[in-house]
């Protein structure tokens, strides 16, 4: 298969090829109007397709098509919001041509109106899919994964690049030029606008027992979902979907700009555009993970209920998934699987499975959620994860009734001044070989009461479910501190991971954040506990370890 890149060394067109590394039997044209580019890209890469570069600019696709003549035409350019009267020559010089078609359109005006040459492609017995990227495919797929289970009314969505994704110039001008500037969207049952980059919502990324993301800002993108998701669900009154990149300083500024370009009508930010491409690839710092999410809330039997799909992405797999959908495709080609003819945008082109084999053998998770008001403290927050914990690490979180635990353990307190003057102020026990440790738990309003008594020494603490800024994070209250921890389920261990910390209600540095290795499992079919707490300049407070059984 000869397959024609338009922007092949460009980021998500060089990311497809390098997806198709493994694949022997294909010819990439990685094209552009920078030969030397293409030459450059072609002599670094490192794969099994044979590569080819190719000085064509779009402008002379019908030559290019004459003279090359491929099988495949991939349309990894932009911005696509940007093409004018003739945006669709590419896909009418494919149609003459009878050559299949695909693209990473991300306009929606765009993806929404390739469905007019529906005829003609299917005339000349080709496919032309646009949008085929994570926005609208993953989410699509996602919605209807869910809408199994209920008729969606509302969606909300987003996407979180790690900061080290990097973003590519025509991203950045596509995202500049509607920033303050109407975007079309289902809202309360009508079709309405938004304002690009000007609305915002905040929502934490968690995958059932992954270490979250941070809770993140997200801000309105004009994306082909707004367009071609709601024909698909026909109770559905609103859809949202928004953008959080990171560092949240420059995203802030951005959102300043395009509300002050909608309040004063202001000129378009796109002249700026290769100033916030240079700051944003530049200001690099934080977690190298990125994510996604959908939420839905809907109707099930007459019900209200709401169902969350959270996707993360550790390190530099993450940047890979937008395009990954044109991947999948090429592959089931090669496997003489073909999409439907004809020319529509892409939201029907994978499943959720097709994903799933996608993301096997990477550091990419996924995961969905429910309401789970009514359940255990612990559950509600580790959601289907919860039922994967060793069976007596399961028992002591499984019951929302009042219930003790009883056993022995060692501690161990930190020999510093402010160690010992922490471990007065929260009552923390004294070092001991083994001494008897009982463990209370008690509902309370917002959560669980836990008393700890170790050989007469008690200091207790209040667990609740984290709200806000601390969304699917449980916080522990020891008087007027609080922590805000992870709860993380791997090798067969629950670990407590802190994630945030306050004093009275104020954010403290979370460089001076107290962590340590903190987890409970099951040895021997015994209940086992290990906590330990430690704190930059502090060193170590104290740490307890040892074995639990319920009493009966």
């Amino acid at each position: 298969m000869r397959i024609l890149i338009l922007g092949g060394y460009g980021v998500f067109g060089g990311r497809l090829a390098e997806l198709l590394a493994d694949v022997p039997d294909i010819e990439l044209l990685i094209c552009g109007r920078n030969l030397a580019s293409a030459q450059e890209f072609c002599g670094r890469y490192s794969g099994q397709p044979t590569v080819v570069p190719v000085r064509l600019d779009r402008c002379d696709i019908v030559g290019a098509l004459r003279d090359l003549q491929p099988d495949l035409v991939v349309d990894a350019t932009g911005p696509f919001q940007d093409y004018g009267e003739n945006r669709y020559g590419v896909i009418c010089a494919c149609i003459d041509a009878k050559v299949d078609y695909l693209d990473f359109a991300d306009a929606a005006d765009f993806v929404f109106g390739v469905s007019q040459f529906d005829k003609q492609a299917k005339a000349a017995g080709i496919f032309a899919l646009s949008g085929v990227s994570s926005f609208p495919v993953l989410t699509a797929a996602v919605l209807r994964h869910m809408a199994k289970d209920m008729d969606i009314v509302k969606v909300q969505g987003g996407i979180a690049p790690s900061p080290y994704a990097g973003i590519g110039l025509n991203v950045m001008r596509a995202v500049v030029g509607y920033a303050g500037a109407p975007v079309k969207l289902l809202r309360d049952g009508a079709q309405s606008h938004g304002v690009g980059l000007a609305e915002s919502m905040r929502y934490t990324i968690a995958v059932p027992g992954r270490l979250p993301l941070n809770n993140i800002h997200f801000s309105l993108v004009d994306v082909p979902d707004l367009q071609v998701i709601p024909p698909d669900h026909p109770k559905m009154t609103d859809i949202w979907m928004g953008a959080g990149p990171v560092p949240e300083i420059l995203h802030r500024i951005l959102n300043l700009l395009a509300k002050a370009r909608s309040t004063l009508r202001l000129p378009s930010l796109v002249p700026f555009s290769r100033l916030f491409y240079i700051v944003l690839n530049t200001m690099k710092f934080g977690e190298h993970r990125g994510g996604m999410f959908v939420r839905a809330e809907g109707l099930s039997d007459g019900r209200s209920v709401e169902h969350s799909w959270h996707l993360l992405a550790e390190a530099d797999d993450g940047p890979y998934i937008p395009s990954m959908a044109i991947e999948a495709i090429i592959r089931k080609l090669l496997d003489g699987q073909r999409p439907a003819i004809g020319a529509r945008p892409g939201t029907h082109a994978l499943e959720l499975a097709d994903y799933d084999t996608l993301f096997a053998g990477r550091s990419i998770f996924t995961g969905f959620r429910q309401d789970q008001t009514n359940a255990p403290l612990y559950q509600r927050i580790l959601g289907t994860a919860f039922d994967t914990l060793p069976s007596t690490v399961k028992a002591l979180h499984a019951s929302e009734k009042e219930r003790r635990w009883s056993g022995r353990a060692q501690v161990i307190r930190g020999d510093g001044l402010l160690a010992k003057i922490v471990c007065a102020l929260i009552g923390f026990p004294k070092s001991a070989d083994s001494v008897a440790v009982t463990v209370s738990l008690t509902p309370d309003t917002d959560g669980e009461v836990w008393t700890r008594d170790f050989g007469g020494r008690r200091f207790r603490s209040v667990q609740s479910c984290g709200t806000g800024r601390n969304q699917y994070l449980l916080v522990e209250r020891f008087g007027i501190i609080a922590v805000s921890l992870a709860l993380v389920v791997e090798d067969d261990r629950l670990f407590l991971r802190p994630r945030r910390w306050s004093l009275l209600g104020l954010p403290l540095p979370n460089f001076l954040l107290p962590a340590g290795n903190s987890f409970e499992a099951e040895v021997d079919g015994c209940f086992r506990f290990n906590v330990e707490i430690r704190a930059p300049v502090v060193g170590l407070i104290v740490a307890y370890q040892g074995q639990l059984s319920e009493d009966r």
